[in-house]
């Protein structure tokens, strides 16, 4: 495979990654969709394993989805800048600290963006509370997903 049609994935896979945090964007079915793209156009043992494991792991994290409680943005104070530092949180955190390192690092975003917002501790703490509660838990679940998903593409193209 070429380095453009790589490149072009890695768009697609980033911009999935990036739709994990907008509501209403199919962020986990851009990343399925790249990753399939891939095998179909590597044809071999590594690239299907990855699609195999890339399509349980994403139906694993549908069910546990649908098992948390439903999101509710409504009243909670979700903005564009707290889901701007809690992706990168998330992001930081995983590259920094290898996969478990994106829960500190997105409850650490959405800290930081509340904490320059309201001033205080408390009141960053207790907004960090409502706001995990209502989408950070399915939010935080998918964005995992996604980049574990990511970070086996990239390992994957490494080792190709």
């Amino acid at each position: 495979m070429d380095l453009p049609q790589l490149l072009l994935m890695g768009l697609v896979l980033l911009l999935g990654l990036l739709g994990v945090m907008v509501p209403g964007v199919p962020g986990t079915w851009l990343v399925w969709a790249a990753v399939m793209w891939w095998a179909l156009h590597e044809r071999s043992t590594v690239a299907w394993v990855l699609l195999v494991a890339t399509t349980g792991l994403f139906l694993v994290v549908q069910v546990v989805i649908w098992l948390l409680p439903p999101r509710r943005l409504r009243g909670v104070g979700v903005h564009r800048r707290m889901v701007v530092y809690a992706g990168t949180g998330a992001l930081l955190g995983f590259v920094l600290i290898p996969v478990v390192g994106a829960v500190p690092g997105f409850v650490g975003g959405v800290y930081l963006s509340e904490r320059r917002r309201l001033g205080s501790h408390g009141e960053a703490l207790a907004s960090v509370r409502a706001v995990m509660r209502a989408v950070g838990t399915s939010v935080l679940v998918e964005l995992l997903a996604c980049l574990v998903v990511t970070a086996a593409w990239v390992g994957a193209v490494l080792r190709t």
